[in-house]
């Protein structure tokens, strides 16, 4: 699940997605902005990206606060300060 394996591609890896999470997470936001933001960019681009579902979206935001890429203030996202 973190990782590609046979049967979860690339694509659907949690580090492709935090990845490209942490690409969109450009100062601070909240949870609905940034699913938008990437929804949008799903619309208009037909990223690779586009089969994510929400369910997927929280279980990598929850993916990247347990490894301390992202944190929250006052409600809102942001990235972490790499240490």
């Amino acid at each position: 699940m973190i990782l590609p394996t046979k049967h979860l591609p690339q694509e659907r890896a949690l580090l492709t997605v935090g990845s490209y999470i942490l690409r969109h997470l450009e100062g601070k936001k909240t949870v609905s902005a940034l699913w938008e933001n990437i929804l949008a960019e799903y619309d208009n681009k037909r990223t690779e990206h586009s089969g994510i579902s929400y369910e997927w979206f929280i279980l990598t935001l929850d993916f990247l606060y347990a490894i301390e890429a992202i944190d929250t203030h006052e409600g809102l996202l942001y990235r972490r300060a790499s240490s």
